[in-house]
């Protein structure tokens, strides 16, 4: 007995190998569609099985089992559902753009309802299916056998409608997946004649650039309707073959009863099912997630989609509808993938290069059709021929058949031209071919003489010459053509309608022929054919495109754009506040308590501004902040706030310096960023202008704003608009005035220029931005000593020198710690080193010259000192009851640690 063979197998290579096998097998033949007719092998089986079945658009309904049976049987033996799963989604009207299938029963709904088993529907061909079926039988496509041989299947189908686009494709195979948006006939048809009308480059692709492309194929159309939000992720996706297609739903305002609004939805996202939809909105809504809905219904009918959210009464509904796109899927994502099958292999597709080999698929179709018609009408030409032969030689072919013994000698004699030894030589001269020696005939080489066969020449008894090649009198096909001729064909009008049919088979041929021998004509043909098909087919776009739309919702579309009162404290706590908390006093009031805070804390920033707006903030080391005024904790009138560093990302050992507030519309100005600056200075007197445009894309962790050497620190920022006067003031009691046009403009990452020449010791105490005269300025010594001085006693100089003197400092006064702009209704907040707070009007203050030390505006205690002053800007409306201004205006003139409003405000 023979021992059993044993073949030993890598494990490992085995399974590569196999799963390589399988991986190949779904993206081939199960999961990917093929460029050329957009079809997977399951959808084209459907379509050709359905055509064996003469289950064309004007015929019958036939039960889907009989479908599902037929291409299970002859094409596709992978299961029943599988296959019924494809002809259901091939008939959704919500599913495919143009339906393939023209289902009758319950095909499921858009509500995610499952269609009835296939023994209860029906279904046929729609008429754009027989355009992607025409031309089938005119070997026009390859044909393979199938899977067990006994028949050939189509391996791609001749698509006069270029349906991969038109109506999409998604599957997931292996490693890959693909998932294609539907389009628009008409845009469809439009951009594929664009393309076939540009010029041809020499490699033979079209030179139409990709945008004059997108001006007929705007973008995807879905079935269901909807809106495109925002157009870079359509463009991005027709360059690339990937992108995101961001859909909303389609919806609006409407008066339901008197007083009471709501918003009405009528067209959802493509591929978002309605009833988790609705689903899902009741719990968002429930969860509190979005406010303002009273009531949910679905009011949806046979006419179309409707669905009602009421709103209560106090809802915004433009709030409403964005916290709605935000936590439903009325807003849906679709990711576009352009994977398709070329030439068997996957390949991520760009728009242009769909178009393109479609375009190619098209002109092969045309070239292998016409060459069939071409075979075929000359096939029928040549019977033609015979036939007007026989019906030049009527009484003669007349002759030859009654005289043969039986159809097939009949057939034989017509082909060679042989008659029998029983015709008489008067028959034979009658009919013009009377027998000539053979050796004679081929050297007389008569062309009007019918040239005798192998047969003739064995009658006479003589062997065939091996030089001559016997030509046949009648083809097979003439011949048979003529003995099946009926005695009605032999009329004079019978005759006639014979010839005129092979003239015009003539002009046939010859056309024929030039469409072959020119791409030009072959082009024109798919262009004409296209245009027809948009004719008959093609309907209006259903998808709204708001090329506006930013794709993704942005949190300040949830949130409603109000005035708010910003406090920041000195020790760096941030709130909100709604400006109606504040209400409106008249003069004399007590005022109400404005902001709850430490007993050593204080008010240092306060304005009022849009939830919408944006902070900037500014630190001692030179970084940049920033913050949206919405993302500012909310608080009551009371409320202490937040600290900003659990807000920003404030390193422990940075301190905030300067706030600035930017409106909303002005950061997304262009024109305004680019036209205004951010003028920094720092204690050791550099100064730095950037323009504002430089900081609208601030990081989370912050950006540098200004370049700082180890021993400095920012003091100040301001914004300004490239027309502001600056001044600089030092502790040694000096200051400089200047026009901020000295300081040229700079990057971010820079250390500025010098603004103020300063002696050992020294350092900036303050800056003042302004833009006109008549405020003056306050200055205030470190023991105590202060004075205001009109800002007109301050002349212009150039920038870096040592200035003038504008505090004069002695032992007695101190150092100067502070260089603000005032007004006579403006209050001061003094802090002293050792924590104490002092709260004192401007106007208690008295002015004098420039260089002198002023009085006494605090008495300090032994050892004291003053650290630091911020000027508060009171609500001309009344003070509240704890010395605290509960409003501010934005400071007009651009001093002091409240922040000034943009200059164009002033």
């Amino acid at each position: 007995m023979e021992a059993p063979r044993i073949i030993p197998i890598d494990i490992e290579q085995e399974m590569k190998s196999s799963y390589i096998d399988y991986s190949m097998s779904v993206i081939v033949s199960r999961a990917l569609p093929d460029v050329r007719d957009g079809l997977k092998p399951v959808q084209r089986r459907v379509l050709y099985g359905m055509q064996d079945l003469g289950l064309t658009a004007g015929k019958s309904y036939r039960k889907s089992a009989t479908i599902v049976g037929e291409v299970m049987g002859k094409y596709h033996p992978h299961g029943d559902s599988a296959i019924y799963d494809t002809l259901v989604r091939m008939a959704q009207d919500f599913a495919m753009r143009t339906p393939v299938v023209d289902g009758q029963g319950n095909f499921g709904s858009i509500d995610g309802d499952a269609a009835a088993a296939m023994r209860y529907t029906e279904a046929r061909m729609t008429r754009v299916a027989e355009e992607i079926l025409r031309d089938i039988d005119k070997e026009t496509v390859d044909f393979a056998p199938n899977y067990d041989g006994s028949r050939e299947e189509p391996t791609v189908l001749p698509a006069a409608v270029p349906n991969l686009l038109l109506n999409g494709a998604s599957g997931i195979a292996v490693g890959m997946a693909t998932n294609i948006p539907p389009h628009n006939l008409g845009e469809l048809v439009d951009g594929i004649v664009a393309y076939i009308d540009s010029p041809t480059n020499e490699d033979g692709t079209r030179e139409i650039a990709l945008d004059d492309l997108m001006q007929h194929i705007k973008a995807p159309d879905f079935p269901t309707g909807g809106v495109i939000y925002g157009y870079a992720g359509v463009q991005q996706a027709y360059r690339t073959g990937r992108g995101r297609v961001v859909m909303r739903a389609r919806m609006q305002e409407e008066e339901i009863r008197e007083g009471r609004l709501a918003l009405i939805v009528t067209e959802i996202p493509y591929q978002v099912n309605k009833s988790t939809l609705l689903r899902k909105i009741a719990d968002a809504v429930r969860d509190k997630r979005i406010e303002g809905i009273s009531d949910l219904r679905d009011e949806s009918d046979r006419d179309g989609m409707r669905i009602v959210m009421e709103l209560k009464r106090d809802a915004v509904p433009a709030v409403v509808q964005n916290q709605l796109f935000k936590y439903s899927q009325l807003q849906h994502t679709f990711g576009v993938n352009t994977v398709a099958l070329v030439n068997g292999r996957p390949r991520v597709l760009t728009l242009k290069e769909m178009i393109r080999y479609y375009v190619e698929h098209r002109h092969e179709v045309v070239v292998r059709r016409t060459q069939y018609e071409l075979r075929k009408a000359e096939e029928r030409a040549h019977v033609l021929e015979g036939l007007t032969l026989a019906l030049d030689h009527l009484d003669e072919v007349i002759a030859i058949i009654r005289n043969s013994g039986t159809t097939e000698e009949a057939r034989l004699n017509l082909m060679a031209g042989v008659y029998p030894q029983k015709l008489t030589s008067d028959v034979l001269a009658r009919m013009g071919l009377n027998p000539v020696p053979p050796a004679e005939r081929l050297q007389r080489g008569d062309g009007g003489e019918r040239l005798a066969s192998a047969l003739q020449f064995t009658q006479h008894g003589e062997d065939l010459p091996e030089e001559f090649v016997p030509r046949p009198w009648l083809s097979d096909a003439q011949a048979r053509a003529i003995l099946d001729l009926t005695l009605r064909r032999l009329t004079g009008l019978e005759q006639d309608k014979i010839l005129g049919e092979y003239r015009a088979l003539i002009q046939e041929i010859e056309r024929l022929r030039a469409i072959l021998g020119s791409e030009d004509l072959r082009m024109q043909i798919i262009k004409t054919e296209l245009l027809e098909i948009k004719e008959k087919f093609a309907d209006e776009r259903r998808s709204e495109i708001d090329y506006m739309g930013g794709g993704d919702i942005d949190l300040e579309d949830l949130i409603e754009d109000e005035p708010m009162v910003v406090t920041v404290t000195h020790q760096g706590l941030v709130k909100r506040t709604a400006l109606g908390e504040y209400r409106s006093q008249g003069r004399g009031g007590r005022g109400m308590r404005g902001t709850g805070t430490r007993d050593e804390d204080f008010v240092e920033h306060l304005f009022t501004c849009s939830t919408h707006d944006y902070l900037l903030f500014f630190t001692d080391l030179g970084q940049c902040y920033w913050l949206r005024v919405y993302d500012a904790p909310e608080g009551g009138r009371t409320a202490k706030g937040r600290s900003i560093r659990n807000l920003i990302q404030i390193p422990q050992e940075d301190r905030l310096r300067a706030v600035l507030r930017i409106k909303k519309d002005n950061f997304r100005s262009d024109e305004f960023l680019n036209a205004h600056y951010v003028l920094m200075v720092t204690k050791n007197g550099q100064v730095k202008k950037t323009v504002l445009e430089q900081f609208s894309r601030p990081r989370i962790d912050g950006i540098i704003a200004i370049s700082i050497d180890d021993d400095d620190q920012l003091l100040e920022a301001r914004l300004t608009d490239g027309d502001t006067e600056v001044m600089l003031g030092c502790s040694g009691g000096r200051s400089i005035r200047f026009h901020e046009s000295d300081a040229r403009a700079m990057g971010r990452n820079t250390r500025g220029v010098r603004g103020m020449t300063l002696r050992d010791g020294e350092e900036v105490v303050g800056m003042i931005a302004f833009k006109r005269e008549g405020a003056q300025v306050l200055t205030v010594s470190e023991n105590g000593y202060g004075k205001k001085t009109d800002l007109s006693e301050y002349r212009q100089q150039s920038r870096g020198g040592l200035g003038i003197a504008t505090h004069k400092t002695t032992s007695k006064t101190g150092n100067l710690v502070a260089l603000k702009s005032v007004t006579d209704e403006d209050d001061l907040m003094i802090v002293t080193q050792h924590g104490t707070m002092i709260r004192m009007g401007v106007g208690d203050i008295s002015s004098y010259g420039r260089n002198t030390q002023g009085v006494r505006v605090i008495n300090l205690r032994d050892g004291d000192q003053i650290a630091d002053v911020a000027r508060l800007i009171l609500d001309p409306e009344g003070d509240d009851e704890n010395g605290d201004a509960p409003q501010a205006a934005a400071d007009p003139s651009g001093d002091g640690a409240v922040q000034p409003a943009e200059p164009s405000e002033d």
